[in-house]
């Protein structure tokens, strides 16, 4: 495993990320394919002893449940020094609005409950999840700022959101001597790279660690014709890519002969090409087989050639997900 370090900070994760979406209680929250703690905590063992010391998750991760199982499982694996955890805070909701709960009494909630689902005193990246129209920016960042004083969180990083509002936002940090946003975590790989507009630029310039999710697309990228029970029953991924899959699949083929000529699999091929890109993207498994591309990942590299074939078909692409239904 290679490792780097997340903009200025002091964090030394590993090239991947383990993803814990797939890690929660399947009988909550809106996922149906996710695994149990003991699953889960195979995966993650497999994903240590591949060298992985960054993992990442959420609150709204199956109402907290893979927190919960991401946290005994590292509590029980490594010691504390040992692991960068990552995870984040929803906006206000509705009844947080209505009940006329502050942002601030909002995020400090969200952290506590937070650090009680891990079991631990303090978040290595506390991740803004997507931004909130609803509340004061400027606000937000304040009170992001204390809880990094209090030493409650190391550092903080943001997610699905556009590039005026990371830059807004860092920037009023910066004039106001507070803690800024290291790293952005945002949807990017090979059939979606529509962050190559301005945030990849921009993160560049400024120095902010670019941290992606759906590196293989819910596992487009990674097996051609996947028949697997998350491609079945994730219905919130398949409308990210149900209606360019005509034209997304000519980029999947290319991944397909890579790998064949370099006697590999199709997830080393295509985070191979995210490597080149991006600092540490986020990588899910259900199974401890997904993980068994990273290694490759690692020891191919692509020329130039190569990396003008997997790009040169791609077509640009309506937002979706996140950035398309948060308003």
């Amino acid at each position: 495993m290679e490792y780097r370090k997340l903009s200025n900070s002091d964090l030394k994760v590993s090239r991947f990320a383990l993803g814990c979406m797939g890690f929660g209680d399947s009988t909550t929250g809106m996922h149906t394919w996710t695994l149990g703690y003991d699953e889960s905590k195979k995966i993650i063992k497999a994903a240590i002893d591949k060298g992985i010391n960054f993992f990442d998750t959420a609150i709204a991760y199956q109402n907290g449940s893979s927190e919960k199982i991401v946290g005994k499982a590292l509590r029980e694996l490594l010691n504390r020094d040992d692991y960068i955890l990552a995870t984040k805070f929803l906006p206000r909701s509705k009844e947080d609005i209505k009940n006329n709960i502050s942002i601030k009494e909002h995020i400090n909630k969200s952290l506590d409950t937070s650090l009680k689902n891990l079991g631990l005193d303090y978040i290595d990246l506390y991740i803004y999840h997507m931004w909130d129209y609803n509340s004061d920016y400027k606000e937000i960042m304040r009170s992001l700022d204390e809880l990094v004083n209090a030493g409650k969180i190391r550092y903080i990083g943001i997610s699905n959101c556009f590039t005026y509002q990371l830059q807004k936002a860092n920037f009023y940090a910066k004039e106001n001597n507070l803690a800024q946003f290291i790293s952005m975590q945002g949807h990017y790989n090979l059939i979606h790279r529509e962050e190559e507009r301005e945030m990849i630029p921009f993160c560049k310039e400024e120095n902010i660690a670019l941290t992606p999710y759906s590196s293989l697309a819910s596992g487009r990228l990674a097996k051609l014709n996947s028949n697997s029970k998350r491609r079945k029953e994730d219905q919130y991924a398949n409308k990210k890519y149900d209606k360019t899959k005509e034209t997304d699949q000519e980029i999947i083929k290319r991944v397909d002969e890579l790998a064949k000529k370099y006697n590999t699999s199709m997830t080393a091929i295509s985070l191979s090409w995210l490597l080149e890109k991006v600092d540490s993207p986020i990588v899910g498994a259900t199974k401890i087989s997904h993980l068994d591309g990273l290694r490759g990942a690692l020891d191919i590299k692509l020329n130039d050639k190569d990396l003008k074939y997997l790009e040169e078909k791609y077509t640009a692409h309506d937002l979706v997900g996140v950035l398309a239904t948060n308003r």
